[in-house]
């Protein structure tokens, strides 16, 4: 039994986890500038301490000839929000999120994809419960967090099609990930869509998986740059070092897993034998963005235009920046 057997684990432990990996927080880091950029400054927008765990664990951001502050925020909603009202330079997300926040009208550009594993996320159901098969979520209440236009509720939608069940047949609410997690520990909630860290989470306090994201979600992220920061000359430079050093993070991390998870652990207070699984299969490889990454962004985007999950078709080609960043060799 591990130390984070959900049996053991109490309602004020499961929430200062939480808390740690989701409270919106601004902390700034040294650099050191070049003269060009010393005036520069970038706010780094995060989910759940994710992309701030990477960059402290590789150390890639030292020496950064730019300042720059994280944003960490528990979801993409309000990471979104921030983006949307200036409050934050650049942003990492799933792939439906970012479709959801430009029909949000965010200003903003995609910069750069992240490649992860779609098992990163999916559907979770109480270890007792009586629903085995997705198909068994006919007259059920099933949560998705974070809110909607998110992974979660794609995931959920892809799965209810596959197994031939419509939509009108359950009740789906939306609830922020912390407020789920303590509901779903204190067994307030059956089944829950969700994404990692709190998929995790929720396993490893003994859930069952119902489904998960193989097959149905791309298992890409972006990172998107605020329209406004891209127009700053200082900035655009500064966003295109950034990258450069978010993609020598992504392959530290994957030459070095055990350090990643550790240094994961520390910032987020969660067990080690959660951050191992998170690191593994989060979204570290970073690379500029291709025609399949256009193309498979734009086959959710159609998918979730036809499915009412976005009110309108996004075109993903006009939301994206494909010249601002050519990784060097």
């Amino acid at each position: 039994m591990t130390p984070y057997d959900a049996r053991k684990l109490s309602r004020r432990r499961l929430l200062q986890a939480t808390a740690a990996i989701g409270t919106a927080s601004l902390v700034s880091r040294p650099a050191f500038a070049q003269p060009q950029l010393q005036q520069t400054s970038l706010v780094l927008g995060d989910q759940a301490g994710g992309l701030r765990a990477l960059f402290e664990a590789s150390r890639t951001l030292e020496g950064a000839p730019f300042a720059w502050r994280w944003a960490n925020f528990q979801g993409a909603a309000p990471l979104f929000e921030a983006h949307r009202s200036g409050a934050v330079d650049t942003a990492m997300a799933g792939d439906l999120p970012v479709l959801a926040a430009a029909v949000g009208k965010t200003p903003l550009k995609i910069v750069a994809t992240r490649v992860g594993k779609p098992e990163s996320l999916g559907i979770v159901v109480q270890a007792e419960s009586k629903i085995r098969s997705v198909a068994d979520l006919r007259g059920q209440t099933v949560i998705v967090s974070s809110a909607r236009g998110s992974i979660s509720q794609y995931q959920l939608y892809g799965a209810l099609e596959e197994a031939g069940v419509k939509r009108e047949d359950l009740t789906i609410k939306f609830v922020l990930p912390t407020d789920a997690a303590a509901a779903f520990a204190s067994k307030q909630i059956e089944a829950w869509a969700v994404f990692d860290p709190y998929y995790t989470i929720a396993t490893q306090q003994g859930g069952r998986i119902l489904r998960d994201g193989r097959g149905i979600n791309t298992g890409l992220g972006f990172i998107t740059a605020s329209e406004a920061a891209l127009a700053d000359p200082a900035k655009r430079t500064a966003i295109v070092q950034f990258l450069d050093r978010l993609a020598r993070a992504g392959d530290w991390a994957l030459a070095n897993p055990e350090a990643y998870a550790q240094a994961y652990t520390q910032l987020t207070r969660l067990p080690i034998e959660a951050s191992r699984i998170i690191t593994a299969r989060s979204t570290v490889a970073g690379r500029p963005v291709s025609e399949a990454d256009i193309a498979a962004l734009q086959n959710v985007a159609d998918r979730s235009a036809r499915d009412g999950i976005l009110p309108v078709r996004v075109d993903v080609r006009a939301i994206t920046d494909a010249e601002l960043w050519r990784r060097p060799a």
